[in-house]
């Protein structure tokens, strides 16, 4: 599912945690929620679909009997410094697994993140949300990966900030740390064929 922000499901200014939850849990679609605000998901396309399945397939293998777990998008995260709900790409968090209190469906614990990106969807990643994700304890890795051409902006946190490095083209390898993983471009991109 790909995390495009569309119009608020509501003109009210705030809604509850109990309205959000009482939404989200009884529709097929996903939504957001930002600080009262409920926002519905669209739906995303093969090729977003594909990357995602790749990277979700990468590591489920590569983290089997380790104590780590990989999520897809159905994956509810709570971000409670800034009050937020939303639903990642793929999440992958250390054992044992944090839950939000009182939820058994609101993870709270992730070490890496990924969003494919879309025009619709690029400077909301990397902006708003990616700063929210910032806030998380224990979070130090972030994949903004592109559905438009083989390219990842990988983000890692350092005692001074975030170090960009960006992997570009098919040859190229991305090198994660928080699960000391290599991930070929090539593998990301299996079966994805890119527009002209």
């Amino acid at each position: 599912m790909v995390a495009t922000p569309v119009q608020p499901i509501s003109s009210l200014p705030k809604q509850t945690e109990d309205d959000y939850f009482a939404l989200d849990t009884r529709s097929e679609q996903r939504h957001d929620y930002d600080q009262g605000i409920i926002t519905p998901m669209a739906g995303g396309t093969p090729t977003h679909n594909q990357i995602s399945a790749n990277l979700i397939a990468i590591l489920t293998f590569a983290l089997r009997r380790q104590p780590y777990r990989a999520f897809v998008a159905d994956q509810r995260l709570w971000i409670p410094e800034v009050d937020r709900y939303t639903y990642p790409d793929v999440m992958v968090t250390r054992d044992p697994l944090e839950l939000k209190p009182g939820r058994k469906d609101t993870v709270m614990n992730p070490i890496l993140l990924a969003e494919v990106l879309s025009k619709s969807t690029e400077d909301y990643d990397i902006g708003d949300k990616f700063m929210s994700y910032r806030t998380i304890s224990g979070f130090g890795e972030y994949l903004a990966i592109s559905q438009t051409r083989p390219q990842v902006a990988h983000y890692i946190k350092r005692d001074r900030g975030w170090l960009l490095n960006d992997a570009i083209g098919l040859e190229a390898s991305l090198q994660l740390e928080s699960i000391a993983l290599e991930i070929s471009l090539a593998d990301l991109y299996d079966k994805v064929e890119f527009s002209e």
